[in-house]
């Protein structure tokens, strides 16, 4: 009996308790807030803080714009000497894996449950041009785990050449989903719900990885330029189609007009105003801005000393353009020149029928017109004996007129010159690195450490865990 007795007692306490606990639930729920995530919403927020990250001051100003020589250090010049912040190249991990794949595979789960194909379409699109930028920057890095974190606290690290193909089945699984006259989607700031030019974007994405591993794996990029073809109906082709962000006034203002609001750090590089020079180039007064004392537009040198970059000047020396620092500037993820200069070299290296020199001059105008170059500025420009295309030597001629329409997208930019070798650049004047410019970003430390096994099996196939290990897609 004393035992019944005491069964009861304790049945009753923990009756008292779970009631306890299920009003101390009800009470602390935030009436404002959502309880599971709403499609739109976090369709906007996930576009939005991706762009800022591939935009801002971590994956770009202090990395990759310098290395690739878009940009220079005027001040604090560290970074352009190739010693990076420990805390840019965490930022960039966790924003993109935690405001990028995570929000992205939620969407894409919630475009499965509310039975819209489109949501699920634009998440797998998102999340795929993520996984790109990441592995283009790092290497191996967790890809086909990180879809259930839950499952794996520590996901693995995949092979490069892994996710690219993985990647290109995802962009083509996407294309499938999309259904132009199913059901709408909302929050889309990047194309205003236009799933058309979605899947323009999607097929534009395949060209681009397809190209990236044709030194690899011709066949299989072979494969993707015969399945999607030159047809402009399936691909970006007009610079109003270019996938860009059009950001507002503060607090939604672009990541490098809201830098400029605090900080004056960085000048236009000496490596672009040098080649915009040597080519009569238009888009010199448009990509670099007057001193505020002088006349003459002047870069900087990269990986100059502190003290020597100061003593330049900051009212001496030349900023970057205002249609990349203004608060209203658009942020580009992927313009229509380069899908040109990616069809121009598709025709040059066989992967696709056309005329690559043609292609090639299509590829300069559209960049030109994105600025709205005037028409006999372009003429002018295309008859110059220097800009001609040299099938002989086509890796130059595209190299160094993509790197210029690339001008701003450092990330692409970065990995475009690693992967053509052009145009030439002089190593930063006091780098670091031996002589040598970096080719990807080292792994975050804190994988070293909550994901040790992984890394140290990444390390390993890879190769070491340093600024100049050359990657899998980058072949001399």
């Amino acid at each position: 009996m004393k035992l019944l007795k005491h069964i009861l007692w304790v049945a009753g306490i923990a009756l008292v308790l779970t009631s306890c606990s299920k009003e101390l639930e009800r009470i602390n729920k935030n009436p404002n807030e959502a309880e599971s995530a709403q499609p739109d919403y976090l369709l906007t927020n996930g576009i939005k803080m991706n762009v800022d990250t591939y935009w801002g001051t971590d994956a770009a100003m202090e990395t990759s714009l310098l290395y690739v020589q878009y940009w220079a250090k005027i001040q604090y010049t560290d970074p352009d000497r190739y010693i990076p912040a420990s805390t840019n190249i965490q930022n960039v991990w966790n924003n993109f894996y935690a405001q990028g794949v995570e929000d992205f595979t939620t969407l894409i789960q919630l475009g499965d449950t509310l039975h819209n194909p489109n949501y699920q379409a634009v998440g797998i699109i998102m999340r795929s041009w993520i996984f790109q930028v990441l592995t283009d920057l790092y290497g191996d890095v967790p890809y086909t785990q990180t879809a259930n974190i839950e499952k794996y606290l520590t996901p693995k690290y995949d092979n490069q050449r892994d996710i690219y193909l993985g990647l290109l089945a995802e962009l083509k699984t996407a294309t499938g989903l999309i259904n132009t006259s199913g059901d709408a989607i909302s929050g889309d700031v990047l194309y205003s719900g236009n799933m058309n030019k979605w899947k323009k974007f999607a097929n534009s994405l395949r060209l681009r990885i397809a190209l990236r591993i044709a030194d690899q794996e011709f066949d299989a990029a072979k494969a993707v330029f015969d399945e999607i073809g030159d047809d402009n109906s399936g691909l970006i082709a007009a610079n109003s189609e270019t996938a860009q962000l059009v950001y507002l006034a503060s607090p939604n203002q672009n990541p490098v007009g809201k830098n400029r609001e605090t900080r004056n750090d960085y000048r236009i590089s000496k490596s672009v105003v040098d080649l915009l020079r040597s080519y009569n180039d238009p888009r010199l007064n448009i990509y670099a801005a007057l001193p505020k004392e002088g006349n003459v537009i002047l870069g900087v040198t990269n990986g100059l000393a502190t003290d020597s970059a100061n003593k330049l000047g900051l009212n001496k020396t030349s900023d970057v353009g205002a249609v990349f620092t203004a608060s209203t500037a658009p942020g580009v993820i992927f313009n229509y020149a380069e899908l040109l200069f990616i069809k121009a070299e598709a025709a040059q290296r066989g992967l696709l029928s056309g005329d690559a020199a043609d292609l090639y001059k299509q590829a300069i105008t559209a960049s030109m017109k994105q600025y709205n170059v005037s028409d006999a500025d372009v003429a002018t420009y295309l008859a110059q004996a220097s800009v001609a295309y040299d099938a002989t030597n086509y890796r130059k001629s595209i190299g160094e007129q993509k790197w210029l329409a690339l001008f701003g997208e450092g990330l692409e930019g970065f990995a475009e010159w690693r992967r053509l070798d052009y145009p030439v650049l002089p190593p930063a004047y006091r780098g670091v690195l031996s002589g040598m410019i970096p080719l990807r970003l080292t792994y975050p430390s804190a994988e070293q450490a909550l994901n040790g096994a992984n890394y140290k099996a990444a390390v390993a196939h890879q190769g070491a865990d340093q600024l100049t290990t050359r990657l899998w897609f980058d072949v001399r």
